[in-house]
């Protein structure tokens, strides 16, 4: 499989990530037991892919397992996070608040690798601020649209630094530690540690009495996880494969994700975007054509 491919495949399924929120949102089904579920799914996949089930006591002394705890905390709570924003915001604004933290990874490029930096890219950075504050703002100026804009706000933000944060951390990871004989074991213990977070949670829930389990959640969970496993792993594959531009990736891919979505949302969904919207997605793809090639 080429780099190419490695890169649309992730385009594609972290596309739906975020368009599943939405369908389940819709179906009435749990947030909580779907994430949970499908990170469940995403270690019996990668388990498939490798061969075996990888996680063991020996795997404490790896020196990239540290991060795989850090990395599956993360990925349940920020998947949470992504789940509730699109259901409340929408699916498009909610993409781009989260893909443009694509610029913490980019600093971190700067700063951990030395790889070129310049007035265009530095450009890209301040636009892409300026997309996030359009995309996210509530379509109205009613008093009602003025007093929940706080909240609209606070969501991005935890999704835009969380984000990108984990973003640099897989690119850090990826640099540091991984190699094809080992990445399938980093990714499944990252995985194996969200899903254990989250049945922690779910076990208490199910105990007391305040949730019920839900087939039409373990269904999400298996829509959900299959991809969600492919889209880590080929975006790994994609940075590997590019490596020698490797800032430029995680921007492309982003754009991707936003076009897509944006796409989705308004044509699927019907979201209603007003021009304001729409100018923080045009904005948004300006921000990262300029630092994938500024």
């Amino acid at each position: 499989m080429s780099s190419l491919i490695f890169l649309i495949a992730s385009i594609v399924l972290t596309a739906w990530l975020t368009i599943s929120f939405k369908i389940i949102d819709r179906l009435g089904i749990n947030n909580l037991q779907a994430i949970v579920y499908n990170y469940t799914v995403c270690v019996i996949t990668g388990s498939i892919v490798n061969g075996s089930f990888p996680v063991n006591a020996a795997l404490v002394h790896q020196p990239w397992f540290a991060w795989a705890l850090v990395m599956g905390a993360c990925f349940i709570s920020l998947f949470n996070l992504a789940a509730y924003t699109v259901q409340k915001i929408g699916v498009a604004a909610a993409t781009v608040a989260y893909k443009l933290s694509m610029v913490i990874p980019f600093l971190f490029s700067l700063y951990l690798y030395h790889e070129k930096a310049t007035i265009l890219k530095f450009a890209g950075v301040a636009l892409a601020l300026l997309a996030v504050w359009f995309t996210t703002r509530p379509a109205g100026g009613s008093k009602k649209s003025k007093q929940v804009s706080w909240l609209l706000w606070a969501m991005p933000l935890l999704l835009f630094v969380g984000s990108g944060l984990l973003d640099a951390m897989i690119k850090y990871v990826e640099q540091a530690f991984i190699n094809p004989a080992n990445q399938n074991a980093y990714l499944i213990s990252a995985f194996f540690v969200a899903a254990s977070t989250g049945w922690l949670i779910l076990f208490y829930l199910f105990a007391t009495g305040q949730q019920k389990m839900s087939g039409r959640a373990v269904l999400a969970g298996i829509g959900i996880g299959v991809p969600n496993y492919f889209s880590i792993w080929t975006l790994l594959g994609a940075l590997k494969g590019y490596a020698n531009n490797s800032s430029a990736i995680i921007p492309i891919n982003n754009m991707g994700i936003v076009l897509l979505t944006a796409l989705v949302a308004w044509l699927i969904f019907k979201e209603k975007l007003s021009a304001t919207n729409w100018l923080g997605i045009a904005l948004s793809l300006g921000a990262i054509a300029l630092i994938a090639y500024g």
